[in-house]
């Protein structure tokens, strides 16, 4: 793959462009692909989806640069608490999917369109069978609800769950945000109020969370994670952008460079691929995963290499991207 001027400059020789299949529909997707960028740090991950233009991806591509050309900060510990990740399925998959990997800690999709709140409960209820009463049990409704939708909501969720560890970006609007956390006792986690914005620290002005959630990629590498969780003063959970072991390994090192990690993490996410670029792929165990550079398999570069109308998009989008920078 062409590189352009621009990242050869800082070091940057490879570009692989994968894909690999999921093993459900997440986020509306059923593929997930990407490039690997190697540098004289190691290997990085960027890997926008796709309804990010060029202005917007451009944060993932300095993420990827700054992961792939430098040492990343120094770590705290070795070892992250991460959550089960349970997507829009039946009540019987989310008991068995909940018991995966040992995790204390399930966070559970919900409000997907043309899925009833009825059902999004039994979802709940089923993982908390499986859990048991000490787990904690979080929701991701990815901002599709109204103000009035969510007050109606998660009264139901919260007791379904049997109690509700926190609800991350039940709306899209910061000033809804804030007025669920005024009527309602479940704490309220800001996503994409803080990775799709273009400040960041707004949500922890307004009052509007009482957790933040951060992506590496998005918000433009781990320091740069680093800093904005400094200013914001609120307590942090790190999670992934559906990336392969490869990409979640920068995830790992800003949860390892935290001062402070009172949540599990969203980084077990290796197991939503049915592949990955890594041998052995970063599955939890005991409910943890390990820090550290992961190194790509050549082998595996074969297995999910992007096709060539493919590999030829990534191309272009990388340069587009670079222009940005």
């Amino acid at each position: 793959m062409r590189l352009p001027s621009a990242l050869q400059d800082l070091g940057i020789d490879r570009a692989i462009a994968w894909s690999i299949p999921m093993t459900t529909r997440f986020r509306g997707i059923t593929e997930r692909d990407g490039l690997l960028l190697h540098g004289p740090a190691g290997w990085s991950e960027f890997s926008p989806f796709w309804d990010y233009g060029p202005a917007e991806s451009a944060a993932w591509l300095r993420a990827a640069l700054a992961d792939a050309t430098a040492e990343r900060p120094a770590a705290r510990r070795e070892r992250i608490e991460v959550n089960a990740t349970i997507p829009v399925v039946p009540p019987v998959l989310a008991h068995r999917l909940a018991r995966v990997g040992g995790a204390g800690t399930a966070k559970v999709k919900v409000a997907d369109p043309g899925v009833r709140l009825a059902e999004d409960a039994e979802r709940l209820e089923a993982v908390r069978d499986a859990m048991g009463p000490e787990a904690r049990i979080r929701i991701d409704a990815n901002a599709a609800w109204s103000r009035e939708e969510a007050l109606a909501a998660l009264p139901v969720l919260d007791r379904a769950a049997g109690g509700l560890e926190y609800a991350e970006q039940p709306c899209a609007a910061l000033e809804d945000l804030a007025a669920l956390r005024r009527a309602l006792d479940v704490p309220i986690a800001a996503d994409e109020s803080v990775r799709r914005a273009e400040d960041p620290l707004r949500v922890a002005r307004a009052e509007a969370a009482d957790i933040l959630v951060m992506k590496v990629q998005p918000l433009g590498g781990v320091q740069r994670c680093l800093d904005l969780a400094e200013q914001a003063g609120l307590p942090v959970v790190v999670s992934s952008a559906l990336e392969s072991s490869i990409g979640l390994s920068a995830g790992l090192a800003l949860a390892a460079a935290l001062p402070e990690l009172p949540h599990a993490c969203g980084l077990a996410t290796a197991t939503l691929l049915t592949g990955d670029l890594a041998a052995p792929p970063l599955h939890a165990e005991g409910g943890t995963l390990p820090i550290g550079r992961i190194a790509p398999q050549e082998d595996l570069f074969a297995r999910h290499a992007a096709g060539p109308e493919l590999a030829v998009r990534w191309e272009e989008r990388l340069a587009a991207c670079a222009a940005q920078l």
